[in-house]
């Protein structure tokens, strides 16, 4: 017997506020474009051009071949090269070539890595700033490609991103961050799938040999290979057998170093997984993964660049017949098989970003559906490290669209004295509580980094009720699954903003509605009177100016049905522990 549907749920007046949200990007309700500028490196208290770095690499180059050449002239060097020729005499030949197992894989690691690092971007774009301190206080970032923040006037997160081209960024518009996001955490999801079954191939076949040196000796034939390509005097290309040893070590960092590393940095990143280590998270704090993580990716660009570049100067049909058709001859075949899968990364990248905001919504699903490992791997992860007040960060960036009504202009004239928190839905016991009544309940202080989903993190001290409290005193229903925090703020694109969380969420030790931040009450900018403090998920999840709450039994019914404002809106995920 199939059992009855329940009916819908009876809401708070509030939700009838709420909007319905489109399943595509609306261009014109999406946040105006904005341009950056050209990216900048602090030295110092100046900063820096980058495009500097493009005539001082080209000046350095000119100068490391003609010091080269020169070095080559010397009876010492000459005897070096003669000892130390690029490949250790005691490397292992590889007698299988390329398999094809081998060429798959290094063709889906290409696909991969061109939408992560595309999609890696638009959400760099979105707090276009790094830093290596753990409060991105504004001047202490070592690195930007926006303006420096305003002093004159109220700068929030969102008015500090920047617009990408399309063909850069995915989808390219500005604060598209959750669109962004699916696109990196699915594709480094098939990344790291795919670097998994390279490791177990690798390990379990003889090609291991090509990129682990075994013999000390590969420093000093390392750098007799890169004088020799410094030299323009090109070493013997042995790859069908064996890699040079420049070739083997730059292949060991990026393989078993840089690709480790990125995925790491990113873990690090997500307030469940920072929150619960520790010491480790405290070392290695949000901001230092970032900058590394950015780094990184720099370094796989760079090795791409240099990849390529020696590929087709050294060679191009023997070096692209070998990785790309198997083969060791001077034939076309390589090509054969180039062209189609080059055509099938330019046809996909040109096609992703007018498909991310035409299927904006099956975009969304998707992601979800790719990135559930992620998010079910750090749900596990127990939020419970606190801080303490050396901790606390001096700048705490502010974010979201202030509340603009009467009702909340009145309250904020008479210090929120006629203030009523409204907790009803799914409970035996529906109450209106004032500021007094919450501050007679048992207080809770903790002092923890707040993560945005931009990128941007900071310390405060919190003070206020714990959730749990006070689901006690209204005593949800047997039914009840979610609880649904309403705000006195519209959201940027109309309607009413909200979020649904978890009932096991709001229960947690660190979940509190906190109405005192750094041992003051709770600013207008940040909150007031109340907003919500969830340490295990990234910041838009946490309401601020909180009108209501409600316990129900499904979100499905509210707003576009995703779970809350942004996530209607904006596409992004309604669980955000990473």
């Amino acid at each position: 017997m199939i059992s009855p549907r329940p009916m819908p749920q009876a809401h708070d007046p509030l939700a009838m506020r709420l909007s319905a949200a489109d399943d595509r990007v609306r261009l014109s309700h999406w946040l105006p474009p904005q341009a950056g500028v050209v990216p900048r490196v602090r030295i110092g208290q100046h900063w820096v051009n980058v495009l500097w770095a493009l005539p001082l690499l080209f000046v350095l180059l000119v100068i490391g071949v003609a010091v080269s050449q020169a070095l080559r002239e010397m009876p010492a060097v000459q005897g070096f090269l003669v000892r130390y020729p690029g490949i250790p005499s005691a490397a292992t030949a590889v007698t299988t070539g390329f398999p094809g197992w081998l060429r798959l894989l290094h063709f889906l690691n290409l696909f991969f890595m061109v939408f992560i690092i595309r999609s890696g971007v638009q959400i760099l774009a979105d707090h276009p700033r790094l830093y290596w301190r753990r409060d991105c206080t504004p001047g202490t970032e070592w690195f930007r490609f926006q303006k420096a923040v305003p002093a004159d006037r109220i700068w929030t997160s969102k008015d500090d991103s920047v617009s990408l081209p399309s063909w850069l960024g995915i989808p390219g518009l500005r604060h598209s961050i959750g669109l962004a996001r699916w696109w990196h955490f699915s594709f480094t999801l098939l990344w790291m799938i795919n670097g998994a079954a390279f490791y177990v191939l690798l390990f379990t076949t003889s090609q291991w040999q090509r990129l682990v040196p075994t013999t000390w000796e590969v420093f000093p034939n390392a750098a007799s290979t890169a004088l020799q390509y410094l030299s323009l005097t090109f070493p013997d290309d042995e790859s069908w057998t064996r890699y040079n040893s420049l070739q083997q070590l730059s292949y060991f960092i990026t393989t078993f170093i840089a690709a480790p590393t990125s995925i790491l940095t990113g873990l690090m990143q997500s307030p469940a997984i920072s929150n619960h280590l520790g010491w480790f998270g405290r070392v290695l704090n949000r901001q230092k993964a970032r900058s590394i993580h950015f780094i990184a990716l720099w370094w796989f660009l760079l090795f791409i660049l240099a990849h390529v570049t020696l590929v087709f100067i050294t060679g191009a049909r023997v070096n692209l017949n070998m990785m790309w058709a198997g083969v060791q001859d001077a034939s076309w075949s390589g090509f054969a098989f180039l062209i189609p899968a080059m055509l099938l990364v330019a046809v996909t990248w040109w096609l992703a970003s007018p498909l991310t905001l035409r299927h904006a919504r099956q975009v969304q699903r998707i992601g979800t559906f790719l990135s559930w490992p992620f998010g079910r791997a750090t749900r596990s992860w127990d939020p419970t490290a606190q801080l303490t007040e050396k901790d606390i960060s001096p700048h705490f960036w502010p974010n979201g669209t202030m509340p603009k009504s009467e009702e909340f202009d009145e309250l904020v004239k008479n210090e929120f004295a006629d203030y009523r928190l409204r907790i009803g839905g799914l409970v035996e016991n529906p109450v209106e509580l004032s500021i007094a009544d919450l501050k007679a309940m048992p207080k809770q202080e903790q002092i923890t980094t707040h993560f945005c989903i931009q990128g941007w993190s900071g310390v405060a001290k919190w003070g206020g009720v714990p959730v749990r409290h006070l689901l006690d005193l209204v005593k949800p229903t047997a039914e009840a699954r979610y609880v649904v925090l309403y705000s006195f703020a519209d959201g940027a694109d109309g309607g009413r903003y909200y979020d649904a969380h978890s009932m096991a969420n709001m229960r947690h030790q660190l979940t509190i509605l906190a109405y005192e931040m750094n041992g003051a009450p709770v600013s207008v900018l940040h909150g007031a009177p109340l907003r919500l403090r969830c340490e295990n998920e990234l910041g838009f999840k946490m309401v601020k100016w909180i009108a209501a709450i409600e316990v129900v039994r499904d979100y499905a019914d509210l707003g576009a049905g995703q779970g809350g404002y942004n996530e209607d809106h904006e596409f992004y995920g309604y669980r955000a522990p990473i």
